[in-house]
Formats: structure tokens, sequence, C-alpha cells
């Protein structure tokens, strides 16, 4: 076979790649084509609601085959493989908590028996919920920090074997601003988040250079249910932008982070500017 160093195919992302034989100067020579993201399988842990279901259904409308993870939202699961598979891909919902070592591996083994395995994995499950410190009870601290630390983990750890198996691909996980700056009452949410992106950085070192390893650190797109309105408007004057974003925003940056073959151990930031307006818009 004839070396394809210097094409132009060395630049393509690594889900565009598929190898034909052609003629190169007169001989068969082994060259790089163009190939959809369609046909990919990713899973989306979280990603039956709220951001976690707009990455679903990128991913789902650039062709991706979806595995929607949940632990708790099974009807929103249901409607968001409905809405998947709308789109012409295969669509499967799996129950799991990403907290626990058993369910993840039963989770991996589900997804091998369907689809052979990953090649996409987005870790966007997160629990949200306050942690005053001090606390008199730790259990809140074990569950947050289960979700956003271990739960990552196990998810590649049991996952990333196959992928490798399949040639590589792109993990891409969801943090926020509280990996930089801690916010009031929410410890273990803040500490789950920066150990994180800690554990994005290690596994893009230790999966190079066959799999990418990034981060999302997302800022207001998307307001809770309860949120008083005073207060949306108030997070949305210290942005820089002055608005809320939109989840898709979110989604936007993960397919960004897939696609971007040179890119891995960094963190892209969707805020709207707001890591850098609070000292403009206080409040």
């Amino acid at each position: 076979m004839v070396s394809t160093s210097g094409s132009a195919a060395e630049f393509l992302p690594w889900y565009l790649r598929q190898t034909v034989v052609v003629l190169l100067d007169g001989a068969p020579g082994e060259v790089m084509l163009l190939m959809e993201i369609s046909g990919k399988v990713a899973l989306i842990t979280g990603g039956a609601r709220r951001v976690g279901k707009a990455i679903t259904l990128m991913l789902a409308g650039a062709g991706a085959h979806v595995v929607v993870n949940y632990h708790t939202s099974a009807a929103a699961a249901q409607q968001t493989v409905a809405e998947a598979r709308a789109l012409g891909v295969t669509a499967l919902a799996v129950q799991g908590d990403v907290a626990d070592w058993s369910a993840v591996q039963a989770m991996a083994a589900t997804i091998e028996g369907h689809f052979g395995g990953v090649d996409i994995i987005v870790n966007s499950a997160s629990l949200f919920q306050r942690t005053p410190f001090p606390t008199p009870e730790i259990d809140t601290w074990k569950q947050v920090t289960a979700v956003s630390i271990d739960g990552p983990f196990f998810v590649c750890n049991s996952l990333v074997p196959g992928m490798k198996a399949r040639g590589g691909g792109a993990i891409v996980n969801l943090v926020d601003l509280s990996a930089w700056q801690p916010w009031p009452h929410f410890t273990a949410h803040a500490v789950g988040k920066a150990a994180l992106l800690a554990l994005t950085r290690q596994l893009a070192l230790e999966l190079a250079p066959t799999i990418r390893v990034n981060a999302v650190a997302a800022g207001p797109v998307l307001p809770p249910p309860n949120m008083e309105p005073n207060r949306a408007a108030a997070i949305a004057r210290r942005t820089l932008l002055g608005r809320w974003g939109h989840p898709g925003d979110v989604a936007q940056a993960v397919r960004y982070l897939i696609e971007a073959d040179y890119v891995t151990g960094e963190v892209l930031t969707v805020d709207g500017g707001e890591r850098y307006g609070w000292g403009r818009h206080p409040g």
C-alpha cells in the first residue's frame, strides 16, 4: 500500500474516515474519504431530560444511534427515545444508576449486546443538591459526588476497552463554572465538577491518541422549573451577553468537541460570558 502521509485525508476527523482502495500514481493506494457520522453509537448518561436530551437529539439528528441512560426518569427517557427514532436512527433507553458499579457493568453489557459497543460517550448525568458545610449528615455528599465522580469513571472504565477495539472515539464530560468558582452551600457539587474536570484531563492523557476526552462547562442555559422570574433575570444580567442561553448551545459545543480531531484534554465554556461578567453585573 502507498502511504497516505501528507494527503488531505490525515486532516479529517476520526468519524469521517473510511478506507478504500484507489489508484495512486498508477498503483493501488490506501486513502481516506469522507464518511457521515451516521452509524456511530453514542451513550448519553442523563440523556432523557433537559440538557442531556438536547445532546441526545443533536447526536440523533447527526445520524448517530443513541443510548439514553436514565436513573429514575423512565417516562422522559421513552419520550426522548421516541423522538430520536423519529429522526431515523436506532435508539435505546437503558436504566441504571451511574454511581453503582454493578449497574454500570450491566448497562455496558446491554449496550454491547445491542450495538457491539460505543464510539461516543457523553457524561451528562448530574445530581444538583445543596450541601452546606459543615453538615450533620454525609449522605447527600456521598450521593452527589458519586454521580459526578464515580459515575463518569465507572462508565468510561466499562466501555473504553470496547471503544478501543472499535478503533477509537470521543468522550465529552459536562461540568460547569463551579469547577473553578466554588458556590456557597453546594460543596459536593462544586468538588464533584472540579474532580470531573481533572478526570477529563487525566483520561485524555491515558487514552491518547485513539480516544479524545474533553469537557463542556455550561453556564445559564436552562432555568430550573421552580426558579423565580426575578432570580432568572438577575442571572441573565450578570452574563456578558445579558441573557440566558439554550440547551442547544451546549449540544452544539459537544458536537464540536466530538468533531474536533486535534482537540483533547480541553474544556469549552458555554456561559454567555458569565464567568467574566460577575463584576460588571453583580446580582
